[in-house]
C-alpha cells in the first residue's frame, strides 16, 4: 500500500492523483458528494423542472452521463412517471451501477443502467442528456468530441444540461473561490487535513475548465441557445439547446 494514503473523509482513503470512485466510495457518495459539492441536490432539481419543457419531444429518451446512483433521473422521473420515458445511465463503476439498479423507481422497467465508458458509446437518438459534474474527469483531449458526440445524437431541440466545476478566470479569482470553497467544507465538518488530501488526491484527476472554456466547447460543437441555470462558488450549471 502506498504510504501517501489519507483520509479524505467519510471514511474514503486516498492517495496523491488517485482518486477514485470505486471501492468504499459508492456506499457513502450520496452523503459526501452532497457535503463536498455546494447545492449538488438543488442542482439536479433544477434540471428536473428545467426538462418539464423537454419531455414531450421525440423521442422519449433521456441520457444521465455518469449517472452515480441514479438519483438525478429519480428526480425527473419523479415528475413525468406517466410518461412512457426511456432512462438510460451510464457509469464506469461497477458498484455505483449496482446502487442505482436497487433504487426504487415509480417504473423499473422504464430505467437501464450499464457500466460503460460514455467515449465508447454510441447514443441513441434523445430529447435530454445530463452530464452531472462529469465532464470534468474526461480527458481534455477527448472531451470536445464527447461534447460533439453529445449535440449530434439530441434530437432538433433537444437539451444538454451540464454541471462542472470550473477555474477561475485568473489567478486572483481562482484563489478566492479555493479560499471560499474551503471554507464551504470546514462548515460541512471536513477536517483541513481530509480537504487537503482530498486536493491531492484529484490532481490531474479532475481537470475543470474556466466558464469561457467550457462556453467554447459547447459552441464549437454547434450550440448556439446557451443559458446559465446555477451558479455557487465555482460550480456552475448549463442548459444547451439544439
Amino acid at each position: 500500500m502506498s504510504e501517501n494514503i489519507e483520509k479524505a473523509g467519510d471514511n474514503i482513503s486516498t492517495d496523491v492523483s488517485s482518486w477514485s470512485f470505486a471501492g468504499k466510495t459508492p456506499l457513502v457518495f450520496d452523503q459526501h458528494i452532497s457535503k463536498s459539492v455546494p447545492g449538488y441536490d438543488e442542482g439536479q432539481q433544477i434540471i428536473a423542472s428545467y426538462c418539464d419543457f423537454f419531455i414531450n419531444l421525440n423521442p422519449k429518451r433521456i441520457y444521465d452521463l455518469g449517472c452515480s446512483t441514479g438519483s438525478l433521473l429519480q428526480k425527473i422521473e419523479s415528475r413525468h412517471s406517466n410518461k412512457d420515458i426511456s432512462y438510460i445511465g451510464y457509469d464506469v463503476i461497477p458498484e455505483m451501477i449496482d446502487i442505482a439498479n436497487k433504487r426504487k423507481f415509480i417504473n423499473k422497467n422504464r430505467f437501464d443502467f450499464a457500466c460503460e465508458n460514455i467515449l465508447d458509446v454510441d447514443f441513441l437518438e434523445s430529447s435530454v442528456i445530463t452530464s452531472y459534474y462529469t465532464l470534468q474527469f474526461i480527458l481534455p483531449s477527448v472531451r470536445q468530441k464527447l461534447v460533439n458526440k453529445i449535440y449530434e445524437s439530441l434530437c432538433w431541440g433537444g437539451a444538454f444540461f451540464v454541471f462542472e466545476k470550473t477555474r477561475g478566470p485568473d489567478g486572483r479569482f481562482q484563489d478566492m473561490n479555493t479560499h471560499v470553497y474551503n471554507d464551504y467544507k470546514l462548515r460541512n465538518g471536513y477536517k483541513p487535513e481530509e480537504i487537503f488530501s482530498k486536493s491531492r488526491s484529484l490532481a490531474g484527476v479532475l481537470e475543470p475548465f474556466s466558464d469561457r472554456g467550457n462556453h467554447e466547447m459547447f459552441e464549437r460543437a454547434g450550440f448556439k441557445d446557451i443559458e446559465y441555470i446555477f451558479t455557487n462558488i465555482s460550480f456552475k450549471g448549463w442548459i444547451c439547446v439544439k
